[in-house]
Protein backbone atom coordinates (compact mmCIF):
# COMPACT_ATOMS: atom_id res chain seq x y z
CA UNK A 1 0.00 0.00 0.00
CA UNK A 2 1.24 3.50 -0.83
CA UNK A 3 2.00 5.84 2.03
CA UNK A 4 0.73 9.42 1.99
CA UNK A 5 4.21 10.56 0.95
CA UNK A 6 3.93 8.41 -2.18
CA UNK A 7 0.62 9.90 -3.27
CA UNK A 8 0.30 12.91 -5.60
CA UNK A 9 -1.05 15.96 -3.75
CA UNK A 10 -4.49 17.14 -4.93
CA UNK A 11 -6.32 20.34 -3.96
CA UNK A 12 -10.12 20.49 -4.27
CA UNK A 13 -11.68 23.97 -4.27
CA UNK A 14 -15.47 24.23 -3.95
CA UNK A 15 -17.66 26.47 -1.79
CA UNK A 16 -20.17 23.68 -1.27
CA UNK A 17 -19.00 21.49 1.61
CA UNK A 18 -20.89 18.34 0.54
CA UNK A 19 -19.24 18.48 -2.90
CA UNK A 20 -15.68 19.00 -1.72
CA UNK A 21 -15.96 16.47 1.10
CA UNK A 22 -17.59 13.96 -1.21
CA UNK A 23 -14.77 14.34 -3.72
CA UNK A 24 -12.23 14.08 -0.90
CA UNK A 25 -13.73 10.79 0.26
CA UNK A 26 -13.81 9.44 -3.31
CA UNK A 27 -10.22 10.41 -4.18
CA UNK A 28 -8.24 10.11 -0.96
CA UNK A 29 -7.34 6.45 -1.56
CA UNK A 30 -5.17 7.48 -4.52
CA UNK A 31 -4.27 11.07 -3.67
CA UNK A 32 -3.15 13.15 -0.70
CA UNK A 33 -6.23 15.39 -0.74
CA UNK A 34 -6.53 18.94 0.60
CA UNK A 35 -9.68 21.09 0.38
CA UNK A 36 -10.44 24.83 0.29
CA UNK A 37 -13.72 26.71 0.14
CA UNK A 38 -12.57 29.78 -1.81
CA UNK A 39 -9.77 31.10 -4.01
CA UNK A 40 -7.98 32.93 -1.19
CA UNK A 41 -7.63 29.81 0.94
CA UNK A 42 -6.66 27.82 -2.15
CA UNK A 43 -3.84 30.21 -3.10
CA UNK A 44 -2.46 30.10 0.45
CA UNK A 45 -2.23 26.33 0.14
CA UNK A 46 -0.85 26.46 -3.41
CA UNK A 47 1.93 28.85 -2.36
CA UNK A 48 2.85 26.66 0.60
CA UNK A 49 2.70 23.16 -0.92
CA UNK A 50 3.64 21.62 -4.26
CA UNK A 51 0.32 20.26 -5.50
CA UNK A 52 0.25 17.95 -8.48
CA UNK A 53 -3.42 18.68 -9.29
CA UNK A 54 -5.84 21.56 -8.73
CA UNK A 55 -9.51 20.62 -9.10
CA UNK A 56 -11.61 23.77 -8.81
CA UNK A 57 -15.22 24.81 -9.24
CA UNK A 58 -15.92 27.69 -11.62
CA UNK A 59 -18.28 29.51 -9.25
CA UNK A 60 -16.35 30.59 -6.14
CA UNK A 61 -16.88 33.43 -3.64
CA UNK A 62 -15.13 36.67 -4.69
CA UNK A 63 -13.04 35.12 -7.49
CA UNK A 64 -13.99 32.59 -10.15
CA UNK A 65 -12.16 29.36 -10.80
CA UNK A 66 -10.58 30.49 -14.05
CA UNK A 67 -8.82 33.38 -12.32
CA UNK A 68 -7.60 30.94 -9.68
CA UNK A 69 -6.23 28.71 -12.45
CA UNK A 70 -4.40 31.67 -14.04
CA UNK A 71 -2.79 32.45 -10.68
CA UNK A 72 -1.92 28.80 -10.05
CA UNK A 73 -0.24 28.56 -13.47
CA UNK A 74 1.99 31.51 -12.58
CA UNK A 75 3.63 29.53 -9.77
CA UNK A 76 7.17 28.23 -10.27
CA UNK A 77 5.81 24.66 -10.16
CA UNK A 78 2.25 24.94 -11.52
CA UNK A 79 -0.19 22.10 -10.89
CA UNK A 80 -2.37 20.36 -13.42
CA UNK A 81 -5.58 22.41 -13.42
CA UNK A 82 -9.04 20.93 -14.01
CA UNK A 83 -12.09 23.22 -14.00
CA UNK A 84 -15.50 21.99 -12.81
CA UNK A 85 -18.74 23.86 -13.37
CA UNK A 86 -22.45 23.30 -13.32
CA UNK A 87 -22.76 26.00 -15.97
CA UNK A 88 -21.15 24.02 -18.75
CA UNK A 89 -20.98 25.38 -22.25
CA UNK A 90 -18.67 24.96 -25.21
CA UNK A 91 -17.70 28.64 -25.00
CA UNK A 92 -16.76 28.34 -21.34
CA UNK A 93 -14.72 25.20 -22.01
CA UNK A 94 -12.77 26.93 -24.80
CA UNK A 95 -12.18 29.98 -22.60
CA UNK A 96 -11.00 27.76 -19.73
CA UNK A 97 -8.46 26.01 -21.96
CA UNK A 98 -7.25 29.36 -23.34
CA UNK A 99 -6.77 30.62 -19.79
CA UNK A 100 -4.52 27.69 -18.90
CA UNK A 101 -6.85 24.89 -17.76
CA UNK A 102 -5.54 21.44 -18.61
CA UNK A 103 -9.00 19.89 -18.67
CA UNK A 104 -12.66 20.76 -18.14
CA UNK A 105 -15.53 18.73 -16.75
CA UNK A 106 -19.22 19.52 -16.15
CA UNK A 107 -20.31 18.76 -12.58
CA UNK A 108 -23.76 17.70 -13.71
CA UNK A 109 -22.20 14.83 -15.65
CA UNK A 110 -19.32 14.18 -13.25
CA UNK A 111 -18.47 10.52 -12.79
CA UNK A 112 -15.71 9.67 -10.30
CA UNK A 113 -14.27 6.98 -12.58
CA UNK A 114 -14.01 9.45 -15.46
CA UNK A 115 -12.52 12.11 -13.19
CA UNK A 116 -9.87 9.68 -11.92
CA UNK A 117 -9.08 8.67 -15.49
CA UNK A 118 -8.62 12.29 -16.57
CA UNK A 119 -6.42 13.11 -13.59
CA UNK A 120 -4.28 10.02 -14.17
CA UNK A 121 -3.93 10.86 -17.88
CA UNK A 122 -2.91 14.44 -17.11
CA UNK A 123 -0.33 13.24 -14.56
CA UNK A 124 1.15 10.80 -17.08
CA UNK A 125 1.47 13.60 -19.63
CA UNK A 126 3.08 15.87 -17.06
CA UNK A 127 5.56 13.15 -16.05
CA UNK A 128 6.40 12.55 -19.71
CA UNK A 129 7.13 16.24 -20.23
CA UNK A 130 9.33 16.28 -17.12
CA UNK A 131 11.23 13.28 -18.46
CA UNK A 132 11.61 15.04 -21.81
CA UNK A 133 13.00 18.11 -20.06
CA UNK A 134 15.40 15.90 -18.10
CA UNK A 135 16.50 14.24 -21.33
CA UNK A 136 17.16 17.58 -22.97
CA UNK A 137 19.20 18.61 -19.92
CA UNK A 138 21.21 15.38 -20.09
CA UNK A 139 21.88 15.92 -23.78
CA UNK A 140 22.98 19.49 -23.17
CA UNK A 141 25.26 18.42 -20.31
CA UNK A 142 26.87 15.68 -22.36
CA UNK A 143 27.25 17.48 -25.67
CA UNK A 144 27.63 21.16 -24.76
CA UNK A 145 26.54 23.68 -27.37
CA UNK A 146 26.30 21.08 -30.13
CA UNK A 147 23.58 19.21 -28.28
CA UNK A 148 20.13 18.44 -29.63
CA UNK A 149 18.12 21.59 -29.03
CA UNK A 150 14.43 22.07 -29.66
CA UNK A 151 11.02 22.67 -28.13
CA UNK A 152 8.88 22.15 -31.24
CA UNK A 153 6.39 19.25 -31.24
CA UNK A 154 8.33 17.34 -33.91
CA UNK A 155 11.53 17.51 -31.81
CA UNK A 156 9.63 16.58 -28.66
CA UNK A 157 8.55 13.44 -30.50
CA UNK A 158 12.19 12.68 -31.33
CA UNK A 159 13.14 13.10 -27.67
CA UNK A 160 10.32 10.74 -26.68
CA UNK A 161 11.55 7.99 -29.01
CA UNK A 162 15.19 8.48 -27.96
CA UNK A 163 14.19 8.14 -24.32
CA UNK A 164 12.29 4.92 -25.03
CA UNK A 165 14.80 3.25 -27.35
CA UNK A 166 18.06 4.18 -25.59
CA UNK A 167 17.96 1.44 -22.88
CA UNK A 168 17.22 -1.29 -25.45
CA UNK A 169 19.44 -3.20 -27.86
CA UNK A 170 17.21 -2.69 -30.90
CA UNK A 171 18.75 -1.43 -34.13
CA UNK A 172 17.89 2.20 -34.92
CA UNK A 173 17.71 3.83 -38.37
CA UNK A 174 18.05 7.63 -38.35
CA UNK A 175 16.46 9.32 -41.35
CA UNK A 176 16.78 12.93 -42.40
CA UNK A 177 18.44 15.49 -44.59
CA UNK A 178 22.10 16.36 -44.18
CA UNK A 179 22.72 18.65 -41.25
CA UNK A 180 19.67 17.66 -39.18
CA UNK A 181 21.75 16.17 -36.35
CA UNK A 182 21.66 12.42 -37.00
CA UNK A 183 25.11 11.84 -35.49
CA UNK A 184 24.13 13.81 -32.38
CA UNK A 185 21.07 11.62 -31.93
CA UNK A 186 23.22 8.51 -32.33
CA UNK A 187 25.54 9.80 -29.60
CA UNK A 188 22.57 10.60 -27.38
CA UNK A 189 21.15 7.09 -27.76
CA UNK A 190 24.54 5.60 -26.87
CA UNK A 191 25.16 7.93 -23.92
CA UNK A 192 21.69 7.29 -22.47
CA UNK A 193 22.06 3.51 -22.83
CA UNK A 194 23.60 0.92 -20.49
CA UNK A 195 26.46 0.70 -23.04
CA UNK A 196 27.69 4.23 -22.38
CA UNK A 197 30.82 3.02 -20.55
CA UNK A 198 31.88 1.18 -23.70
CA UNK A 199 32.96 2.79 -27.00
CA UNK A 200 30.81 4.44 -29.63
CA UNK A 201 32.55 3.66 -32.94
CA UNK A 202 31.58 5.52 -36.12
CA UNK A 203 31.93 4.20 -39.67
CA UNK A 204 31.70 6.98 -42.29
CA UNK A 205 30.47 4.88 -45.19
CA UNK A 206 30.51 7.70 -47.75
CA UNK A 207 34.16 8.48 -47.08
CA UNK A 208 35.50 4.99 -47.79
CA UNK A 209 35.71 3.21 -51.15
CA UNK A 210 34.11 -0.28 -51.22
CA UNK A 211 37.54 -1.92 -51.36
CA UNK A 212 38.47 -0.39 -48.00
CA UNK A 213 35.09 -0.35 -46.28
CA UNK A 214 34.93 -4.13 -45.80
CA UNK A 215 38.41 -4.20 -44.25
CA UNK A 216 37.60 -1.16 -42.11
CA UNK A 217 34.47 -2.83 -40.82
CA UNK A 218 35.51 -6.47 -40.35
CA UNK A 219 39.30 -6.16 -40.10
CA UNK A 220 41.87 -8.31 -41.91
CA UNK A 221 44.71 -10.73 -41.28
CA UNK A 222 48.32 -10.12 -42.20
CA UNK A 223 48.87 -10.96 -45.87
CA UNK A 224 45.14 -11.04 -46.67
CA UNK A 225 45.78 -8.74 -49.66
CA UNK A 226 48.54 -6.59 -51.12
CA UNK A 227 49.55 -4.04 -48.55
CA UNK A 228 48.14 -5.98 -45.56
CA UNK A 229 51.42 -6.01 -43.66
CA UNK A 230 49.87 -6.74 -40.29
CA UNK A 231 46.60 -7.82 -38.69
CA UNK A 232 44.00 -5.06 -38.44
CA UNK A 233 41.16 -5.02 -35.92
CA UNK A 234 37.96 -3.80 -37.58
CA UNK A 235 35.38 -1.33 -36.29
CA UNK A 236 33.06 -4.12 -35.18
CA UNK A 237 35.67 -5.50 -32.77
CA UNK A 238 36.58 -2.00 -31.63
CA UNK A 239 32.93 -1.45 -30.65
CA UNK A 240 32.73 -4.63 -28.51
CA UNK A 241 30.14 -4.09 -25.78
CA UNK A 242 29.28 -0.65 -27.13
CA UNK A 243 27.59 0.93 -30.15
CA UNK A 244 28.50 0.88 -33.84
CA UNK A 245 27.23 3.87 -35.83
CA UNK A 246 27.02 3.62 -39.64
CA UNK A 247 26.86 7.15 -41.03
CA UNK A 248 25.33 7.24 -44.55
CA UNK A 249 24.54 3.53 -44.65
CA UNK A 250 23.05 3.95 -48.15
CA UNK A 251 26.56 4.23 -49.59
CA UNK A 252 27.70 0.64 -48.90
CA UNK A 253 28.11 -1.67 -51.86
CA UNK A 254 26.28 -4.96 -52.51
CA UNK A 255 29.07 -7.21 -51.20
CA UNK A 256 29.33 -5.36 -47.90
CA UNK A 257 25.53 -5.37 -47.60
CA UNK A 258 25.53 -9.18 -47.68
CA UNK A 259 28.18 -9.46 -44.97
CA UNK A 260 26.52 -6.82 -42.82
CA UNK A 261 23.19 -8.64 -43.13
CA UNK A 262 24.79 -11.81 -41.82
CA UNK A 263 26.36 -9.96 -38.92
CA UNK A 264 23.02 -8.39 -37.96
CA UNK A 265 21.35 -11.79 -37.99
CA UNK A 266 24.00 -13.81 -36.15
CA UNK A 267 26.33 -11.21 -34.61
CA UNK A 268 29.23 -13.17 -36.12
CA UNK A 269 31.83 -12.30 -38.78
CA UNK A 270 35.27 -13.19 -40.14
CA UNK A 271 38.23 -10.94 -40.71
CA UNK A 272 39.32 -10.76 -44.36
CA UNK A 273 41.82 -13.55 -44.96
CA UNK A 274 40.60 -15.68 -42.04
CA UNK A 275 38.19 -18.60 -41.69
CA UNK A 276 37.83 -18.09 -37.96
CA UNK A 277 34.35 -16.98 -36.93
CA UNK A 278 34.27 -14.20 -34.37
CA UNK A 279 31.35 -12.81 -32.42
CA UNK A 280 30.69 -9.31 -31.15
CA UNK A 281 28.13 -7.80 -28.80
CA UNK A 282 27.41 -4.42 -30.37
CA UNK A 283 24.34 -2.27 -30.76
CA UNK A 284 23.87 -0.93 -34.30
CA UNK A 285 22.66 2.55 -35.25
CA UNK A 286 22.56 3.58 -38.91
CA UNK A 287 21.84 6.91 -40.56
CA UNK A 288 21.08 8.05 -44.09
CA UNK A 289 19.91 11.09 -46.02
CA UNK A 290 18.75 8.84 -48.86
CA UNK A 291 15.39 7.18 -49.39
CA UNK A 292 16.29 3.54 -48.74
CA UNK A 293 12.84 2.33 -49.73
CA UNK A 294 13.31 3.83 -53.19
CA UNK A 295 16.78 2.26 -53.34
CA UNK A 296 15.21 -1.11 -52.50
CA UNK A 297 12.74 -0.66 -55.39
CA UNK A 298 15.62 0.29 -57.67
CA UNK A 299 17.56 -2.82 -56.64
CA UNK A 300 20.55 -0.92 -55.20
CA UNK A 301 19.83 -1.74 -51.55
CA UNK A 302 18.85 -5.13 -50.17
CA UNK A 303 15.28 -5.32 -48.90
CA UNK A 304 16.17 -7.80 -46.13
CA UNK A 305 18.96 -5.50 -44.90
CA UNK A 306 16.58 -2.53 -44.93
CA UNK A 307 14.13 -4.41 -42.69
CA UNK A 308 16.97 -5.42 -40.34
CA UNK A 309 18.14 -1.83 -40.05
CA UNK A 310 14.76 -0.14 -39.64
CA UNK A 311 13.55 -1.86 -36.47
CA UNK A 312 13.21 1.58 -34.87
CA UNK A 313 13.17 4.36 -37.51
CA UNK A 314 13.55 7.93 -36.25
CA UNK A 315 12.92 10.77 -38.71
CA UNK A 316 14.68 14.05 -37.94
CA UNK A 317 12.77 17.08 -39.24
CA UNK A 318 14.49 19.68 -41.42
CA UNK A 319 14.98 23.07 -39.81
CA UNK A 320 12.41 24.70 -42.10
CA UNK A 321 9.74 22.55 -40.43
CA UNK A 322 10.61 23.73 -36.91
CA UNK A 323 11.22 27.44 -37.32
CA UNK A 324 10.11 28.05 -33.75
CA UNK A 325 13.42 26.50 -32.64
CA UNK A 326 15.58 28.88 -34.69
CA UNK A 327 15.85 31.67 -32.05
CA UNK A 328 16.86 29.11 -29.41
CA UNK A 329 19.42 27.45 -31.67
CA UNK A 330 20.79 30.76 -32.90
CA UNK A 331 21.22 32.10 -29.36
CA UNK A 332 23.06 28.96 -28.28
CA UNK A 333 25.43 29.11 -31.25
CA UNK A 334 25.97 32.80 -30.63
CA UNK A 335 27.04 32.17 -27.03
CA UNK A 336 29.33 29.37 -28.17
CA UNK A 337 31.22 31.43 -30.77
CA UNK A 338 31.23 34.68 -28.80
CA UNK A 339 32.90 32.83 -25.92
CA UNK A 340 35.32 31.02 -28.22
CA UNK A 341 36.36 34.25 -29.97
CA UNK A 342 36.30 36.44 -26.88
CA UNK A 343 33.83 38.89 -28.47
CA UNK A 344 31.11 40.83 -26.57
CA UNK A 345 28.30 39.77 -28.92
CA UNK A 346 25.16 38.99 -26.92
CA UNK A 347 22.15 39.22 -29.20
CA UNK A 348 20.57 39.80 -32.62
CA UNK A 349 18.74 42.77 -34.03
CA UNK A 350 15.13 42.01 -34.90
CA UNK A 351 15.92 42.35 -38.62
CA UNK A 352 18.69 39.75 -38.37
CA UNK A 353 16.52 37.37 -36.37
CA UNK A 354 13.70 37.78 -38.85
CA UNK A 355 16.06 36.86 -41.70
CA UNK A 356 17.15 33.73 -39.85
CA UNK A 357 13.56 32.68 -39.17
CA UNK A 358 12.43 33.14 -42.77
CA UNK A 359 15.41 31.61 -44.57
CA UNK A 360 14.78 28.06 -45.86
CA UNK A 361 18.02 26.49 -44.44
CA UNK A 362 18.73 23.80 -47.05
CA UNK A 363 21.76 22.82 -44.94
CA UNK A 364 19.64 22.65 -41.79
CA UNK A 365 21.14 23.08 -38.31
CA UNK A 366 24.68 22.62 -39.61
CA UNK A 367 24.19 25.56 -42.00
CA UNK A 368 22.66 27.69 -39.22
CA UNK A 369 25.66 27.03 -36.99
CA UNK A 370 28.04 28.05 -39.79
CA UNK A 371 25.99 31.20 -40.46
CA UNK A 372 26.16 32.25 -36.81
CA UNK A 373 29.92 31.66 -36.73
CA UNK A 374 30.23 33.86 -39.85
CA UNK A 375 28.12 36.57 -38.21
CA UNK A 376 30.05 36.57 -34.94
CA UNK A 377 33.34 36.92 -36.82
CA UNK A 378 32.05 39.97 -38.73
CA UNK A 379 30.05 41.58 -35.91
CA UNK A 380 31.56 44.88 -34.70
CA UNK A 381 29.19 45.59 -31.85
CA UNK A 382 27.26 43.64 -29.25
CA UNK A 383 24.41 42.62 -31.59
CA UNK A 384 24.45 40.74 -34.85
CA UNK A 385 22.88 42.82 -37.62
CA UNK A 386 21.53 41.83 -41.00
CA UNK A 387 24.84 42.91 -42.58
CA UNK A 388 26.76 40.39 -40.46
CA UNK A 389 24.85 37.40 -41.83
CA UNK A 390 25.97 35.45 -44.91
CA UNK A 391 24.47 37.02 -48.07
CA UNK A 392 22.41 33.90 -48.83
CA UNK A 393 20.43 34.25 -45.59
CA UNK A 394 19.60 37.94 -45.87
CA UNK A 395 16.73 37.43 -48.32
CA UNK A 396 14.63 36.11 -45.43
CA UNK A 397 14.46 39.57 -43.89
CA UNK A 398 11.60 40.61 -46.16
CA UNK A 399 10.18 37.20 -47.06
CA UNK A 400 7.39 36.46 -44.62
CA UNK A 401 5.85 33.03 -45.25
CA UNK A 402 3.07 33.01 -47.80
CA UNK A 403 4.53 35.99 -49.66
CA UNK A 404 3.15 38.55 -47.21
CA UNK A 405 5.37 41.66 -47.60
CA UNK A 406 4.56 42.99 -44.12
CA UNK A 407 7.33 42.96 -41.58
CA UNK A 408 7.08 40.30 -38.89
CA UNK A 409 9.03 42.46 -36.50
CA UNK A 410 9.00 46.23 -36.40
CA UNK A 411 12.07 47.51 -34.55
CA UNK A 412 15.74 46.75 -35.03
CA UNK A 413 16.73 47.19 -31.40
CA UNK A 414 14.75 44.25 -29.99
CA UNK A 415 16.46 41.43 -28.12
CA UNK A 416 15.82 37.82 -29.09
CA UNK A 417 13.37 37.49 -26.19
CA UNK A 418 11.49 40.63 -27.22
CA UNK A 419 11.41 39.48 -30.82
CA UNK A 420 10.10 36.09 -29.74
CA UNK A 421 7.41 37.85 -27.70
CA UNK A 422 6.28 39.69 -30.84
CA UNK A 423 6.23 36.44 -32.80
CA UNK A 424 3.99 34.89 -30.16
CA UNK A 425 1.67 37.90 -30.02
CA UNK A 426 1.25 37.93 -33.76
CA UNK A 427 0.56 34.19 -33.87
CA UNK A 428 -2.09 34.57 -31.14
CA UNK A 429 -3.76 37.42 -33.01
CA UNK A 430 -3.82 35.47 -36.26
CA UNK A 431 -5.27 32.49 -34.37
CA UNK A 432 -7.91 34.67 -32.67
CA UNK A 433 -6.49 33.76 -29.27
CA UNK A 434 -6.54 30.01 -29.87
CA UNK A 435 -3.35 28.85 -28.17
CA UNK A 436 -3.28 25.46 -29.84
CA UNK A 437 -3.39 27.03 -33.31
CA UNK A 438 -0.91 29.74 -32.32
CA UNK A 439 1.55 27.15 -31.01
CA UNK A 440 1.29 25.22 -34.27
CA UNK A 441 1.93 28.39 -36.29
CA UNK A 442 5.26 29.02 -34.57
CA UNK A 443 6.30 25.38 -34.23
CA UNK A 444 6.13 24.79 -30.49
CA UNK A 445 4.00 22.71 -28.13
CA UNK A 446 1.00 24.25 -26.38
CA UNK A 447 2.65 23.80 -22.98
CA UNK A 448 5.82 25.54 -24.17
CA UNK A 449 3.67 28.40 -25.45
CA UNK A 450 1.88 28.59 -22.11
CA UNK A 451 5.21 28.74 -20.25
CA UNK A 452 6.47 31.51 -22.52
CA UNK A 453 3.23 33.47 -22.04
CA UNK A 454 3.83 33.26 -18.30
CA UNK A 455 7.47 34.33 -18.71
CA UNK A 456 6.42 37.33 -20.81
CA UNK A 457 3.47 38.17 -18.48
CA UNK A 458 0.92 37.54 -21.23
CA UNK A 459 -1.31 35.02 -19.40
CA UNK A 460 -4.46 37.12 -19.92
CA UNK A 461 -4.02 37.45 -23.68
Amino acid sequence: MNTVADKPMLLIVDDEKPTREGLRAALEDRYDVYVAEDAKAAMELLERENFAVLLTDFRLPNEDGMKLISRAKSLSRPPICILMTAYGSEELAVDAMKRGADDYIAKGRLQIDELEMRIARALRQQNLEIENADLRQQLETRFGMENIIGESPCMTEVFDVVRQVAPQRSTVLLLGESGTGKELVARAIHQLSPRNKQPLVTVHCAGLPPSLLESELFGHEKGAFTGAHERRIGRIEQAQGGTLFFDEIGEIDASTQVKLLRFLGERTFERIGSNKTLSADVRLIAATNKNLEEMVKAGTFREDLFFRLSVIPISLPPLRERTGDIPLLAQNFLREFATEMGKPVKDFTAEALEALINYSWPGNVRELRTAIEHAVVLCRGDRITIRDLPPSTRTGANAISGGDPRRLLAQNDLTVKEAEKQLILRALKEANGNRTLAAAKIGMSRRTLHRKLHNYHLEGF
